[in-house]
């Protein structure tokens, strides 16, 4: 009896051997129910030897050292009394038993593995992935070369469509052994389940469940086998700037997969400088008066492009709604994430009364590369569906599904090659032994999969060609996106318009083969084929409504009180007026397309208002844009858009002026004194050479000393006012007088146009020279009330506020100006160029100071992101392109003569000899050939003559010694006598050498 109670206490944690109801051949340990003073039976004995050498812990057998077995049978069979005899027959039969066991059931593969699959059984998704994943498992156990002889089965649990139902099924597959989970396919379960599958270390692969948030560290256990919401919301953000548009709304379901999907597009477009606009959110369970409400709602918006992104919907309710509201006209876009292309490819054939409510839709559609293994499986999927055995056509979820089972299967085959069976076992501490009420889940029998983590490992290890293409998983636990392709809906049927990928853009060749290609997305052959919009309109919709009849644009303008020749507003016929009003209703006119808008006057009209302030007011939505001489500056683009600018405006300094008084010698002024002094010089050197070229041929360069240096000078003098009296006969003569006169014809002309720029230039009475100087002087500075002057001298200049002197009109302007700063006026006033124009266009006695500073431009500003701030600007453009800028600037500023610019400058720049030197050195050049040439001729004649001398003093016998100072005498007394002359004094030399 002793020994009896020992045993018992021995075997009091001992269960009995039993088989999984799984097939993996696992012992499992249950407790006995012992009751003291019940003998053991030696068979009972051998069953609870062979329990004790089994961990109580885990649910496959541990291979257990001989020697240990041996002990233990040694020690059990002591406690229950038998003799030595006795004891030694049964450890023997119980050795031979447990290496049979050992040998059969932990060394060899099991016969089965379960995996479990939760999912929507009936839902557009669920449809087709039964069918297909229950094709793959067929596949899979008829090839030899997968698990090798392993039977793969699928535990299906139906989650109805709800994250709750969804857990409760993954419990229930959870506590049958299953080796993975495949789903779940909502992304709302499938962030519950995931937590489960983390704490049970069970791999949970997914082929529906698309919300991005689910590849976090969080989920560790969780691995996708279709592409994520990152992905086609970075296709969706490109499809919208493609097209151009800035602004989208957004129609979501306000879950997980909604919200999550809509945040990732919402990032994408931000990254193009783009928007979601608006958000409309709608509840899972969305009814036709929800839709209503906020479609409704969504019409008075500007935006006109819909991105929808929902659950598949058979009975496309938002779209019967938007054409019933008459949302689905040219005006609107709507785009649709891959939802659209689920439900219809799984409901075809499609009729036609679908067609008619999805005209001019545009969406995404997983991309599917042509393969042979994928025609395969349409052609299988095809065959049963015309045996009857599938009810539902196949659509893109129906490829990863089915390659999501290939992949499971894979991966447990390298894992049971590996670790030769599939273990599980209870966590520490884990009591809980009692079966849920109501649901049927029994606690106990959940267990954590030993090898989870490795399997999960070689999981994402995967790398093969399915049905669906290339399953190969990046570092986000995501399969590697393979594309999507952009469907188009019209009356005709779904049409494919393009490809989209991460690594070539948009497309018409599928991504594939420009993956081959090693095509760059940043090419510039980005384009898709024709598309056909809302309405049957082929043209690409606008995407945009700024504004309708019965809500027209708010454009702000300024009330003036001064300078109303830029914007205004009558008071007695409360009528908007102004150049500033002139450009913007004749750029609208290049707009294509109709703005309805009513101008909204702002200020008291007895001063200016202040434009920062009115500036803002667009910024908080009371005004959707703002017109007139709205100043371009750094502040005011950090709220509003602005347009091209339409007109220049910098800030320039106003001072008063004095016109030039008379002069005695104002006509010096022209020239330097250094030009004077080298035009004087020419004048004697051109008298001087034409007198010498002309002496001897011509006799008007004759007579008396006195008479002959009187024509020498006055000659030349004479070429500045009429012909000379004198007439040239030398050809060298000729030829220095050309040159002369082109000379003396440029140096007169310049020297009357410097003249008259003199006498009728603006002297400054002002000591003021610039910006610098005014803002050294300390003295008042006056501005225009409501210009950005004040802000940009106090706080960009940092002058004193105390020196700045407001001013509201020109009148004002004149007055502070004549006081001057000692009189309580201003010294100088900084104002924008085209207010100091007209103001300069009407008073004479001021000028501008200086060089134009702090460059700008005036605008018309819209709210951030406005489409109508880039219309407006392509239009301005036109209007530059065309002329009709400059003709609206006449009409208003050139009825009495344009204004100008008034310069500075006290005194024009003076003509220099460095201007001129050219044309003086080519007459210098000149005259200095034609005496060289003279001289020369000069020197012949002369040789010839002494010659002949000579000839006629050896002949008479005469002396011939002559003093070198006499040869130079008698050279210069031969170039002064007459060409005449010299001629007879040939012809006597030569009688005398022939008498007859």
């Amino acid at each position: 009896m002793k020994g009896e109670v020992a045993a018992r206490s021995t075997l009091a944690g001992i269960g009995e051997e039993e088989k999984d109801e799984n097939n993996l051949n696992i012992l499992l340990i249950r407790k006995p129910s012992l009751t003291v003073g019940c003998p053991l039976s030696a068979s009972d004995a051998a069953v609870r030897l062979n329990a004790a050498i089994v961990s109580p812990a885990t649910s496959s057998i541990r291979c257990t050292p001989l020697p240990i077995i041996f002990q233990s049978s040694v020690k059990l069979l002591s406690s229950l009394g038998m003799g030595m005899g006795c004891m030694k027959k049964f450890v023997v039969l119980h050795l031979l038993i447990w290496m049979w066991i050992f040998g059969v059931a932990h060394c060899r593969r099991p016969d089965s593995v379960n995996i479990g699959v939760v999912f929507a059984f009936d839902s557009v998704i669920g449809r087709v992935a039964k069918e297909a994943m229950e094709m793959a498992v067929s596949d899979v156990n008829m090839d030899p070369t997968v698990l090798n002889g392993t039977k793969l089965n699928l535990i299906m649990k139906d989650s109805m469509c709800n994250a709750f139902l969804g857990s409760i099924g993954a419990f229930q597959v959870l506590e049958k052994g299953v080796a993975a989970i495949i789903g779940l396919q909502s992304s709302a379960g499938a962030h519950t389940v995931s937590q489960i599958a983390d704490a049970l270390q069970v791999p949970l692969v997914s082929y529906a469940a698309t919300d991005p948030t689910l590849s976090s560290l969080q989920f560790p256990f969780f691995i996708r086998t279709t592409q994520s919401d990152l992905a086609q919301m970075t296709a969706m953000a490109d499809l919208i700037d493609f097209n151009g548009w800035k602004e989208v709304i957004a129609v979501f379901l306000d879950d997980d997969y909604g919200r999550n999907g809509i945040s990732a597009l919402n990032d994408q477009l931000e990254k193009r400088r783009l928007k979601i606009s608006y958000k409309l959110p709608l509840s899972i369970k969305f009814d036709l008066d929800e839709i209503t409400n906020l479609l409704n709602q969504s019409k008075v918006f500007g935006p006109r492009v819909y991105v929808v992104h929902v659950n598949p919907d058979p009975r496309l309710r938002i779209f019967s709604i938007a054409q019933k509201l008459q949302m689905m006209t040219k005006d609107y876009v709507w785009l649709v994430t891959d939802w659209l292309s689920a439900t219809l490819d799984s409901l075809f054939p499609v009729n036609r009364t679908s067609f008619n409510v999805l005209q001019g839709v545009v969406g995404l559609r997983q991309h599917i590369p042509n393969s042979k293994k994928e025609r395969a499986f349409v052609s299988q999927w095809k065959k049963m569906q015309n045996e009857g055995l599938i009810n539902t056509s196949l659509n893109s979820y129906g490829y990863y599904a089915y390659d999501t089972v290939w992949a499971v299967a894979r991966s447990i085959d390298k894992f049971i090659k590996i670790h030769n069976n599939i273990t599980f076992s209870l966590p520490d501490n884990y009591n809980l032994s009692h079966t849920t009420e109501g649901i049927g889940i029994q606690l106990d029998k959940l267990k954590i999969f030993a090898g989870g983590s490795d399997l999960v490992n070689i999981l994402l290890q995967s790398n093969f060609t399915g049905v669906s293409g290339q399953v190969q998983f990046n570092s986000d636990r995501n399969i590697y996106s393979g594309g999507y392709d952009i469907i188009n809906v019209n009356q005709m049927g779904i049409t494919r318009v393009g490809f989209w990928s991460n690594y070539s853009g948009f497309s018409v060749v599928q991504p594939e083969a420009l993956k081959k290609r090693e095509h760059n997305r940043f090419s510039h052959d980005q384009k898709l084929g024709n598309i056909t919009w809302p309405g049957g309109m082929t043209d690409r919709p606008r995407g945009w409504v700024i504004a309708d009849y019965t809500k027209p644009l708010r454009i702000g303008v300024p009330k003036r009180a001064s300078f109303v020749e830029f914007v205004t507003e009558l008071s007695d016929s409360h009528q908007i007026q102004g150049y500033c009003i002139d450009v913007f209703k004749k750029a609208l006119e290049f707009i294509p397309y109709e703005v309805p808008f009513v101008f909204k006057p702002f200020g008291n009209g007895n001063e200016n208002p202040n434009y920062d302030t009115l500036v803002k007011m667009v910024d908080e939505n009371v005004y959707d844009a703002v017109v007139g001489d709205i100043a371009i500056v750094t502040n005011r683009t950090k709220i509003v858009d602005f347009s091209q600018p339409f007109a220049s405006s910098s800030l320039v300094i106003v001072a008063p002026i004095n016109k030039g008084g008379s002069n005695a010698w104002v006509f010096l002024k022209p020239f330097t004194a250094e030009m004077w002094c080298v035009t004087a010089a020419s004048f004697i050197v051109v008298g001087m050479v034409i007198w010498i070229l002309e002496h001897r041929v011509n006799n008007d360069f004759r007579g008396p000393p006195k008479k002959q240096l009187v024509t020498m000078l006055m000659f030349s003098l004479s070429t500045l006012f009429k012909k000379n009296q004198e007439d040239t006969v030398s050809s060298l003569s000729k030829m220095v007088m050309i040159v002369w006169l082109f000379l003396l014809m440029v140096i007169t002309a310049s020297y009357t146009a410097n003249l008259t720029s003199i006498l009728t230039v603006e002297k400054l009475s002002s000591p003021i020279t610039g910006i610098d100087s005014l803002i050294a002087s300390n003295w008042p500075i006056g501005y225009q009330v409501g210009s950005f002057a004040y802000s940009y001298l106090a706080d960009n200049l940092y002058v004193a506020k105390s020196r700045l002197v407001p001013l509201g009109s020109p009148e004002e302007y004149a007055m502070a100006l004549q006081k001057g700063p000692m009189g309580g006026g201003v010294a100088a006033i900084v104002d924008e160029l085209p207010y100091v124009e007209l103001f300069l266009s009407k008073e004479t006695d001021y000028g501008v100071i200086g060089q134009p500073f702090a460059r700008s431009s005036w605008g018309f500003a819209f709210q951030r992101e406005s489409p109508l701030a880039f219309d407006m600007s392509t239009a301005i453009l036109k209007l530059s392109e065309h002329g009709d800028l400059q003709k609206i600037h006449k009409n208003w500023f050139c009825k009495m003569g344009c204004p100008g610019e008034r310069t500075s400058n006290s005194k024009p720049d003076q003509l220099h000899l460095l201007s001129f030197w050219g044309l003086y050195l080519s007459s210098g050049v000149v005259a200095l050939a034609a005496l060289v040439l003279f001289l020369l001729r000069m020197i012949r004649q002369y040789a010839r003559f002494k010659q002949k001398q000579k000839d006629i003093a050896s002949s008479s016998s005469e002396p011939s010694g002559i003093h070198s100072s006499q040869v130079i005498v008698n050279f210069f007394n031969f170039i002064d006598e007459k060409e005449e002359a010299i001629k007879k004094m040939f012809t006597p030399c030569d009688n005398h050498h022939n008498p007859n």
